[in-house]
């Protein structure tokens, strides 16, 4: 089922026990707080590990440059050649990671859609994956990225419908309205089976 608007829970049927779940919105659509709430849910221990970690790690010079990530004045976007090939490396690290038996929630903007999930397909291919579009309202998204102050006006309102177009789930969720926990367990009822909760005083 591909999807460009939010749906209900209960309209997906993913994996009961993941070991990987991607989370892809747009940014400031609250992806973080997300993640965060579901390390306290979820009864197993799970690691976060998401795009902005992978540019940060990056040299600053390919942070502002063709060949590696490039944002516009207006909040766009473009990625290079240089930064596609250590994206791939990492999401090679990423599946290596699960498969040494470590569960893993991954925090990502799907800039190319489907392509970008393509890439995610293929690193984590045979791996129990649940795929999860977090959905926000693009006004409010832009609120919040004025709010956190440490983003390029314009890229969450340009990125909040992008990427989720063409892109398959198996659950949607909204934080327009909705908190990071309300969102967290939903997600956490769909992946973590029994024991979901026994670490939500974490929070």
């Amino acid at each position: 089922m591909t999807t460009d608007r939010p749906t209900t829970p209960a309209d997906h049927h993913g994996p009961a026990h993941p070991e990987v779940i991607v989370l892809n919105g747009g940014s400031s659509a609250g992806k973080s707080g997300i993640a965060r709430c579901l390390q306290a849910l979820l009864p197993e221990p799970w690691l976060v590990t998401g795009v902005d970690a992978l540019i940060e790690s990056m040299p600053a010079a390919l942070r502002e440059s063709d060949g590696g990530l490039a944002i516009t004045a207006d909040g766009g976007v473009s990625v290079g050649e240089v930064f596609l090939e250590l994206e791939r490396a990492w999401m090679q690290g990423v599946a290596a990671t699960v498969g040494a038996g470590a569960r893993v929630v991954i925090d990502d903007v799907f800039l190319d859609g489907p392509v970008s999930q393509g890439n995610w397909r293929r690193a984590l291919d045979g791996r129990n994956v649940l795929w999860v579009g977090v959905h926000c309202d693009a006004a409010v998204a832009a609120d919040r990225e004025v709010a956190r102050g440490d983003r390029v006006a314009g890229m969450a309102a340009a990125q909040a419908e992008l990427v989720h177009r063409g892109v398959v789930y198996d659950l949607d969720v909204d934080t327009t309205t909705a908190t990071p926990m309300d969102c967290a367990r939903l997600i956490a009822a769909r992946a973590g089976g029994p024991g979901v909760g026994r670490r939500s005083s974490a929070v």
